[in-house]
């Protein structure tokens, strides 16, 4: 599929990280959550405020987070949380306040940037409590 666009869903058409950093086909290098890899990105839309600071609803989602590697999405606006938890069907939530929070264990891309967020380490952390808490609007 050189020179195209990959799946999400179709392994055989994914590459490495220096051949997608090479491509010049699609949005840019990314990540595939794929089944079974025990790996978890929650994204959060709008997060950021003009200044880059975090929104108060995003602040008391990434307070509950145990350090984990975070960076601002390609929009400059919004974070992707990366971790590990339990394989589960990706969602999206809605808040009371109009935002909306999503997540995704499989079968799915992300766009990523390496651009950390507030220092954020270079390792992934279990979300499992916050993807539980976030479903239960605890957060």
């Amino acid at each position: 599929m050189a020179g195209r666009p990959a799946s999400s869903t179709d392994p055989s058409c994914w590459s490495s990280y220096q051949a997608a950093q090479s491509s010049t086909a699609g949005v840019g290098a990314g990540f595939v959550l794929a089944e079974g890899d025990g790996l978890v990105c929650i994204d959060l839309d709008h997060a950021l405020d003009e200044q880059g600071r975090p929104r108060p609803w995003a602040r008391r989602i990434l307070d509950a987070l145990p350090a984990t590697y975070t960076e601002i999405s390609r929009s400059g606006e919004g974070l992707h949380i990366f971790g590990t938890a339990l394989s589960r069907p990706g969602r999206k939530v809605r808040r009371a306040d109009g935002t909306a929070v999503e997540w995704y264990t499989r079968g799915r891309f992300i766009a990523v940037t390496g651009d950390r967020f507030s220092g954020s380490p270079a390792r992934l952390a279990d979300l499992g409590d916050v993807l539980n808490a976030l479903e239960e609007g605890g957060l």
